[in-house]
């Protein structure tokens, strides 16, 4: 007895959402490690600030400030956009893309390069 088209269909149901699972969970580890990248950095400048300056050092954790909510807002729409119909050939393509979306974040213009 040959299985029915529908039945071969619901059976791979799961494999798909799996593998979106699995998708996002890497897209979400290598989100983790642009953040810790981020703060690393943001930590390492603030140090080179001069402790009897407070006006620059506001000036500094505001723009750090604004650099985690611009990355935390991209990693939340990619995760968001993570494809359940993207073939498996695609997985990889699409987490570097979602990595070099991220890249200009986390990394400094003058190391960018």
């Amino acid at each position: 007895m040959r299985p029915t088209p529908f039945v071969v269909l619901l059976l791979a149901a799961p494999a798909f959402a799996q593998d979106q699972a699995v998708q996002r969970e890497l897209i979400g580890r290598q989100q983790q490690l642009d953040r810790f990248a981020l703060q690393l950095r943001q930590s390492q400048q603030l140090l080179k600030v001069d402790p009897g300056d407070p006006g620059r050092r506001q000036e500094i954790e505001a723009r750090h400030l604004l650099e985690r909510e611009r990355l935390e807002n991209v990693s939340e729409r990619q995760l968001r956009e993570v494809k359940t119909d993207a073939p498996q050939e695609l997985r990889p393509y699409e987490r570097h893309k979602a990595e070099e979306e991220r890249r200009p974040l986390t990394v400094p213009a003058e190391q960018a390069n």
